[in-house]
């Protein structure tokens, strides 16, 4: 006898959620812990006493100079998803795009790029555009952020004095994906030949891609390419030069565009890592190229642990405080 189709219970559908929710916090959790054991367990081998010394050179002065100039990174990078927004015809205001833009990063070390998905949905709830037509706008903000991130890094490697070890290929890497994830038929050839490797399955998934990639016609002025260009690199610019300043209080002797090219190679490593964030990844990178570039490991340490509280986890702190605000005004707007 055929079997009808049935619905799971209530309690069953309730429980998915919060299972995958404590999974989420859990495996974030883990990640934070593994770094932190890694950066004590170093600083516990190097010497307690000069790792606790190169911290207390900093002043309350120096740290908010640090939290300054990565606001100036989030407020630039924000008015570019506000042109990219505009460019794609979405009838949103520049504090209402920074309200969404800065909200996502509350979402920055879930699993899944879940911070751009909460955007699309303040977006849908707020302009009644579906995922599929905003998608775009996430496509080449990203792309940006690659494409602005390979500009610093080739710099640093043209005008370091030790080179960042690794860069040019990354570089490389970083400029063809944002090529790429910035080309209409581009876009559209990976999705179909994505198609045909899964075998046509998804055809509902890669209409959307292919409307997407249609979509991204609208970011081809250059105009708004020089302008989204110019905001991104002066954006992470700014960043790299808060480390380059960080390292320079603590008393360590580097070059400008050598701790430039370090900040921006670990963050871009730690996200070719694929994890949340980049937890991990970028803090071995950076310790790494440090001691590579002759930082003592007693200021590579903690200079780390700062760069990426005064960054990351700055960046979540805004997002958390912006994020409720978002999420109200949204459903405010919802029918």
């Amino acid at each position: 006898m055929a079997m009808s189709n049935v619905s799971p219970p209530p309690h069953v559908a309730g429980t998915a959620q919060p299972s995958r929710r404590l999974r989420d916090l859990l495996l974030i959790g883990s990640l934070v812990a593994l770094v932190l054991a890694g950066l004590i367990g170093l600083a516990v081998a190097t010497g307690w006493q000069e790792t606790i010394a190169a911290v207390r050179n900093l002043s309350i002065i120096e740290i908010i100079a640090l939290l300054a100039l990565s606001l100036v990174n989030y407020g630039l990078r924000g008015v570019r998803w506000h042109l990219f927004a505009n460019r794609l015809g979405l009838p949103t205001g520049l504090t209402q795009d920074l309200r969404h833009f800065l909200g996502g990063f509350a979402m920055s070390v879930t699993p899944g790029r879940i911070g751009e998905l909460v955007r699309m949905r303040w977006l849908q709830r707020e302009t009644g555009w579906p995922f599929d037509k905003t998608a775009p706008l996430v496509l080449v903000d990203r792309a940006s952020d690659l494409a602005a991130m390979a500009i610093l890094l080739a710099l640093a490697l043209a005008f370091s004095t030790t080179g960042v070890a690794g860069g040019a290929p990354v570089a490389i890497l970083a400029l063809i994906a944002a090529f790429i994830a910035t080309r209409p038929r581009l876009m559209r050839a990976a999705g179909d030949a994505s198609h045909v490797a899964s075998a046509r399955r998804f055809p509902r998934l890669f209409a959307r891609v292919r409307r997407a990639a249609k979509s991204l016609t609208a970011f081809q002025g250059p105009t708004v390419l020089l302008a989204a260009g110019a905001l991104g690199v002066i954006g992470w610019l700014a960043e790299g030069w808060a480390f380059h300043l960080l390292l320079v209080w603590m008393g360590a002797e580097i070059g400008f565009w050598t701790a430039v090219g370090i900040f921006v190679f670990a963050t871009l490593a730690g996200g070719l890592t694929g994890a949340p964030g980049g937890l991990g990844g970028a803090e071995a990178a950076m310790v790494a190229l440090l001691v590579g570039s002759g930082t003592p490991l007693e200021i590579a340490l903690p200079a780390t642990l700062i760069i990426r509280l005064t960054t990351l986890w700055f960046a979540i702190a805004i997002g958390l405080l912006v994020f409720p605000l978002a999420e109200r005004h949204s459903k405010m707007s919802t029918p």
